[in-house]
């Protein structure tokens, strides 16, 4: 009989314009001269990603199909990328005029100096990033109707737009350093690493690898599961808590040395080595040894069993910014040679305890002179827009109050006692 294509599932379709325009154009191909299909299906990927990628979906999807099926597939087909290429347009222009409302917010109100002022240097910066968020309540007032869409807006671009600044003077407080704004004619990425690494004393100069491995951890670090302190955005936005205190809690649940806390511990770790005589192997082995509380940061990952697929990602950014800035540090030699031996062992290969995102991650923030005390703070920076989100579209389901559930363990029928007798 004639061959008919199975359909399961909708056809993954990546969201980038190169992608979407090169699926658009073969598909149209292929359902103007159904005999197209039979030139896909044998084509050699010798061109772009994006051209393989929907060569290998089409050949996945349609090998064996009839040629009148493979042409009302791409009809359907070309009709499904137009719809996500109109889509992804619209996507586009609403990210700009949300970059723009956000920049419009990003001034911070003098009197919040003020509150910073209170704070002594030796105060966490997680404390005082926390604190800081949610002082933002009283001076912003009139974003906090979670009712009104339009308010809920005004909150997200004001947060979007003030976080970077309260994260930068968070630092620049600890450094003794002037309080700075930013600069509007900068992208998003670019701004906050003027606002972090801009010196008193010297012109500010962008260097173009640290502000690219700078947008990778923001990217990598984002909000991509129901972690803990996602769960307590939602949590507390749940009881219709607006947007600045639901945010702050989060920012106070990351701070924990098991959540956000990770890829400080790491610094802490390889000092602690350094301090040690800096015998790698000596680690390693107490890292090995059951009996020996020693426990090896950084390394493994509870969600990702296997490799940290960003890690790979991070790890080459890492390699990137030290060749660029030439440092000789032991820390990073230390880190260095725990990864190499880490990844050529037996022990940690068969158990799959490879360096995670946090090791390379602690390594750039360190490269960069950012303090170890100034890595969860980051860490919130990248958090920050999935939080929004999560807290966003539990607004916009008008879910109810979290009300996690809780099981009684205690014993059943007991006999009264008198308090004396207890």
């Amino acid at each position: 009989g004639v061959p008919v294509v199975t359909m399961t599932g909708d056809l993954h379709v990546t969201r980038t314009s190169a992608s979407i325009l090169t699926g658009l154009k073969l598909a149209d191909w292929v359902a103007d001269s159904p005999e197209n299909f039979v030139e896909i299906c044998n084509a050699k990927a010798e061109d772009t990603d994006s051209l393989r990628s929907f060569r290998h979906s089409m050949r996945q999807r349609m090998q064996g199909t009839s040629l009148g099926d493979a042409k009302l597939f791409c009809g359907h087909l070309s009709t499904l990328l137009r719809d996500t290429w109109k889509q992804y347009c619209m996507d586009q222009e609403a990210q700009r005029s949300q970059s723009i409302d956000a920049k419009a917010q990003s001034h911070v109100d003098e009197d919040v100096k003020k509150i910073l002022d209170g704070f002594p240097k030796s105060a966490h910066p997680m404390g005082v990033l926390a604190s800081l968020t949610s002082a933002l309540i009283a001076f912003n007032p009139e974003t906090e109707d979670v009712d009104s869409e339009e308010e809920m807006y005004n909150a997200i671009v004001t947060l979007m737009g003030k976080f970077p600044v309260l994260v930068s003077w968070a630092l620049r407080k600890k450094q003794g350093y002037a309080l700075d704004y930013g600069d509007d004619s900068l992208g998003y990425v670019e701004n906050i690493a003027k606002l972090l690494f801009k010196k008193p004393s010297a012109d500010y100069k962008q260097n173009n690898i640290v502000t690219d491995a700078l947008d990778k951890l923001l990217i990598l670090h984002a909000d991509h599961e129901q972690n803990c302190s996602t769960s307590t955005v939602r949590i507390v936005g749940s009881s219709h808590a607006g947007l600045f205190a639901s945010i702050s809690a989060g920012i106070s649940a990351l701070w924990g040395p098991l959540h956000g806390g990770a890829n400080q511990a790491v610094l802490e770790m390889l000092e602690a080595i350094k301090e040690d005589g800096g015998d790698t192997k000596k680690y390693m082995a107490k890292a090995k040894d059951k009996e020996d509380p020693f426990r090896l940061m950084g390394f493994g990952h509870r969600v990702y069993k296997n490799f940290d697929p960003r890690a790979k990602i991070i790890k080459v950014a890492a390699e990137e910014v030290l060749a660029d800035l030439g440092l000789k540090d032991p820390i990073l030699d230390i880190a260095k040679g725990l990864a190499e031996e880490a990844l050529s062992d037996e022990y940690f290969v068969k158990r799959k305890l490879y360096p995670n995102v946090d090791f390379y991650s602690g390594i750039i923030y360190r490269a960069l002179g950012i303090p170890t005390e100034m890595f969860t703070v980051m860490f919130a920076l990248g958090r920050l827009p999935g939080w929004i989100a999560q807290w966003r579209e539990m607004r916009l389901n008008k879910e109810p109050i979290g009300r996690p559930r809780q099981i009684y363990t205690g014993e059943n029928l007991r006999e009264f006692k008198k308090v004396e007798d207890r």
